[in-house]
């Protein structure tokens, strides 16, 4: 950690950010259009360069509204093989950074029914069915306590001014459940039967391993899912993930409008 935060600081000329965005597939836009300095992961001490379609690999540091801002653009997943230590590190950066909150997108497919293609959902909650924690392992104290509280991990405010800010922008937007999978195969009909009898709304390969992390290092978490596609095979299609980034494209316009409103409110 030392490494990394003496790497940054001495980049960034100690910029302190107090907001972190995380920025799912199809969703970097965000971060080309405010960029005063970008960083491939690559070049980062500790960091892994991310290796999915749709993700630059870069940490992107901007003044939003007057805000000091840092955005992963481009995430590490727990199907390339990576540790689930490994995938969250950054949120444990952004911890020694200064950052107070993090909004955590990515892009996911419906279970509910009622949602469509390149609609937006709040997150209200999670299901972690990914088959591991992040938290496994000993356990540091500087940054959270050994069994951390997961009764509020998506911050109750910062959903409600998530809502508002969505109203304001006349832009209809769900909530529900966010349920984790491993990845990278999608599900199957079947699957996708059993995470709707079971609560989730939405589910994805991302976000949960940060969320926890996040909420153990005691910052704000707020989550957004784009919603890309029909689950599964369940209404007859194929899935890919080209398609995946299709849907992201199309949200793109109204997921940068709220992101903007929300940090302009926070």
């Amino acid at each position: 950690m030392k490494d990394t935060m003496d790497f940054l600081n001495n980049k960034t000329g100690n910029f302190v950010p107090e907001v972190a965005i995380v920025l799912g597939s199809g969703l970097g836009e965000l971060a080309d259009e405010f960029c005063d300095m970008a960083i491939p992961y690559s070049e980062i001490p500790n960091f892994i360069k991310s290796g999915v379609h749709g993700h630059k690999g870069r940490l992107v540091f901007a003044k939003i509204d007057g805000k000091n801002i840092v955005m992963m653009q481009g995430r590490n997943h727990y199907y390339e093989g990576h540790s689930m230590q490994e995938i969250t590190y950054p949120i444990k950066v952004f911890k020694e950074l200064g950052v107070k909150t993090i909004i955590l997108t990515n892009a996911a497919g419906a279970v509910n029914e009622t949602f469509k293609p390149a609609d937006l959902m709040i997150i209200t909650d999670h299901i972690n069915h990914m088959g591991s924690n992040p938290l496994i392992g000993p356990n540091d104290e500087h940054f959270g306590e050994r069994f951390p509280d997961m009764s509020e991990v998506y911050k109750k405010d910062l959903v409600e001014l998530a809502k508002k800010c969505a109203k304001e922008l006349k832009i209809d937007i769900q909530t529900g459940v966010y349920w984790a999978n491993s990845g990278p195969s999608y599900e199957t009909p079947a699957e996708i039967n059993m995470i709707r009898q079971l609560g989730g709304d939405a589910v994805g390969m991302s976000t949960v391993p940060e969320a926890i992390v996040a909420n153990y290092c005691g910052l704000n978490v707020l989550g957004i899912s784009c919603i890309t596609n029909a689950a599964s095979s369940a209404n007859g299609n194929k899935l890919s993930h080209e398609e995946v980034i299709e849907a992201a494209n199309n949200a793109k316009v109204k997921f940068k409008s709220l992101i903007l409103n929300i940090l302009k409110n926070l």
